[in-house]
């Protein structure tokens, strides 16, 4: 169960998560050949210091040394920025956790350097795409995890791309990771309930091959084992009496 939140403390997650939507619309032009990932993680750095935010993953909380996760081509996600220069037909995700007033907004979206992705990249990040809204739309107020789960692996089951089942969405709050987990699978009308006032972050991941995962040396860095290129898209949601609010679009 999570720890109930505030009204005062909702309105903060809906600031946040503003704040992070603005940077995320302000980033996507800047992501383009030439550009290192160092260069936007710097720019990300400073952006949420502009708007009174903290970013959460540099925090002694996660101890991550960026501030914003960058993962490219076969890179699923927890990717480390570096000093790797952006190619035109990358495909790039890019996810962030900030706080404001002490709450926590999660975001996450995947796009291609240089924005025209051939057949099977467009394939792979519409239906990633596609199945995160399949999950939010599957909230029509209070909802059992397991019916987010089997609207998600419906889409991307019949996109017939690789589900990563090991990494999961999480309530998200007071703290980047709460309970619950939620999977990227199951089976309606399973899992726990979720009611008005929880807040989660949903985050589909998939790959256009296997499934399987693997940690980088760095020791963050999750990677498909069998090469294939992926993609991840997130969200930071509340759930309302008849239905669910996105805290992280504008």
């Amino acid at each position: 169960m999570q720890k109930r939140k505030t009204p005062a403390e909702i309105d903060a997650m809906r600031e946040c998560g503003r704040i992070l939507a603005t940077i995320f619309r302000d980033l996507r032009p800047r992501v383009q050949a030439g550009v290192s990932e160092l260069e936007l993680d710097a720019w990300v750095a400073a952006e949420i210091k502009k708007h009174g935010a903290v970013a959460t993953y540099k925090t002694s909380e996660v101890k991550f040394p960026a501030a914003i996760c960058i993962s490219t081509n076969d890179q699923i996600v927890h990717g480390i920025p570096t000093d790797y220069v952006l190619q035109t037909g990358d495909v790039v995700g890019f996810d962030l956790v900030i706080a404001y007033k002490n709450m926590k907004t999660d975001s996450a979206f995947t796009m291609v350097v240089g924005d025209k992705p051939n057949g099977v990249q467009k394939h792979l990040i519409s239906n990633t795409e596609r199945s995160l809204y399949a999950g939010i739309d599957a909230i029509k107020g209070p909802v059992r995890i397991g019916d987010i789960g089997a609207a998600i692996e419906k889409v991307l089951k019949e996109a017939k791309l690789g589900i990563i089942r090991e990494l999961v969405g999480h309530g998200v709050g007071h703290e980047m990771h709460e309970a619950p987990e939620i999977p990227n699978y199951g089976k309606k009308g399973s899992g726990g309930f979720l009611t008005p006032g929880d807040t989660i972050a949903i985050e589909p991941m998939a790959t256009l091959g296997g499934e399987r995962i693997m940690m980088d040396d760095d020791g963050w860095t999750i990677n498909t084992r069998d090469g294939s290129i992926a993609a991840h898209f997130e969200h930071t949601v509340l759930v309302t009496e008849d239905g669910v609010e996105i805290l992280t679009q504008l």
